[in-house]
């Protein structure tokens, strides 16, 4: 049994609150008491404490990009051929090296629940290796070693595009066909920290036939299922020229939307779309960053939320890791889209990339500051040159904060950041640097 004691922290249903004593057991939050002093052996959380932010979509191995795509113009195409370099060149070793790094740098940034949207499943000429999930494994390791809990999003990825095989980079990504991306994927299971969870990559990538496996397989365990759908117009243009329908559509057709489902980007809609999403009950993860860096679009997040869809956030390509910012995105990309301020409140936004992030990655029982959840908490100093003067509110996190004004993290009841300072990696921007560079042509 420990203790917390908070100078401020956001507590349900929305509201702060000062002097708060929270004790845990077993990573488990038993009490929450306002007003008080703290015991003895409190450890003390300065600033305002808020829950553990979630990261539901993440590609790993994209960190390598950031400062070197940015380089280069063009649209998405053009930096997809430069994420294909990366991914040929990683090997077991090389991925949990840059993943562990990557990992700890969302630590850092208050970040207790990643959600890996992986496929890069076998080796560099499409071989997969003596253990088909080593890959994988690497993920696994690798947020163990950051600190981080994992929902490992095993994605199904056999086509190049509509009608096209995969390429020299793809093979690796593919399993021949849906039955054997499921009997790899079977040898997957949850664990402490880890949720197994399945991903249909895109519409371009699996077929509808295809789809329907990885529906059922992700029904049959009940498990969380992925997609990327129209983050893309020539996505959404060559999916109504092959099947007649939108990416929404094909997708709904093979019961892949339902509650538990999540539509990753979901930038170009048609009101149909947002409809037949938000009447399935599935939710939609947003990447702000990651939208804004590749020019490709701002997505309906009003009309979701207005259609009761929930929202989630994800760093995606990893631009730049801070869900604060995804946070704040979400509203003042909406304000450029309509001219007008006010969409979204910082209660709102902070909920989406905590409670409703840990739900959509399968953690119900994290996000909220609660007898009962996990007790993941991070402390956002009040003081910085960004925070100083904004008071101990929600709008301060959403709209001053960075992931830099993240002093403490706490994962599980687990003091994973202290002062800055991550307490398993010692140096995480050196370890960034090795990794990367140990990726370089």
């Amino acid at each position: 049994m420990s203790s917390w004691w908070c100078e401020h922290a956001w507590l349900p249903p929305g509201v702060v609150a000062s002097r708060v004593l929270i004790e845990t057991e077993a990573g488990r939050i038993t009490r929450v008491e306002r007003d008080v002093e703290a015991l003895p052996d409190s450890n003390r959380l300065r600033g305002l404490v808020i829950p553990g932010l979630a990261n539901v979509h993440s590609h790993a191995f994209h960190r390598a990009l950031r400062g070197h795509a940015q380089r280069s113009t063009g649209d998405f195409w053009v930096w997809r051929n430069q994420m294909y370099g990366v991914a040929q060149r990683l090997d077991p070793d090389s991925y949990l090296a840059l993943a562990t790094a990557t990992y700890a740098e969302m630590a850092l940034a208050g970040i207790t629940c990643v959600g890996e949207f992986h496929y890069l499943h076998h080796g560099p000429d499409g071989v997969p290796y003596d253990e088909p999930n080593v890959m994988g494994q690497a993920l696994v390791t690798a947020a163990r070693a950051a600190g981080i809990r994992l929902t490992l999003l095993d994605a199904c990825y056999l086509h190049g595009g509509f009608d096209t095989a995969l390429n020299a980079v793809q093979r690796r990504f593919g399993d021949g066909d849906a039955a054997g991306w499921a009997t790899r994927f079977e040898q997957l299971h949850d664990a402490d920290g880890l949720r197994i969870a399945a991903a249909i990559h895109s519409v371009r990538a699996v077929e509808p036939d295809e789809m329907a496996v990885v529906v059922k397989v992700a029904g049959e365990r009940r498990l969380p299922l992925h997609m990327h759908v129209s983050e893309q117009i020539a996505e959404n243009e060559r999916c109504m020229a092959k099947y007649g329908r939108t990416p929404t559509r094909v997708l709904s057709d093979v019961g892949a939307l339902r509650p538990g489902a999540i539509a990753v980007h979901a930038t170009h809609l048609t009101d149909h779309d947002a409809s037949s999403l938000a009447s399935s009950g599935a939710g939609v993860c947003l990447c702000p960053t990651t939208e804004r860096d590749l020019a490709d679009g701002i997505g309906p997040a009003t009309e979701l939320a207005t259609q009761g869809v929930s929202l989630s956030l994800g760093s995606d390509s990893h631009a730049i890791i801070d869900v604060f910012e995804e946070a704040r995105g979400v509203e003042l990309d909406e304000r450029l889209a309509s001219h007008r301020r006010g969409h979204f409140t910082a209660a709102q936004l902070l909920d989406i990339a905590t409670r409703q992030g840990h739900e959509a990655l399968g953690w119900a029982d994290a996000g909220v500051i609660a007898p009962g959840m996990r007790a993941d908490l991070v402390a956002v100093d009040l003081e910085s040159p960004r925070t100083a003067g904004c008071g101990p509110t929600e709008q301060a996190v959403i709209f001053a904060a960075t992931a830099a004004d993240v002093a403490d993290v706490v994962v599980d009841d687990r003091h994973v950041v202290r002062d800055r300072q991550h307490l398993q990696v010692p140096n995480v921007g050196r370890a960034l640097n090795d990794a990367i560079t140990r990726l370089e042509p």
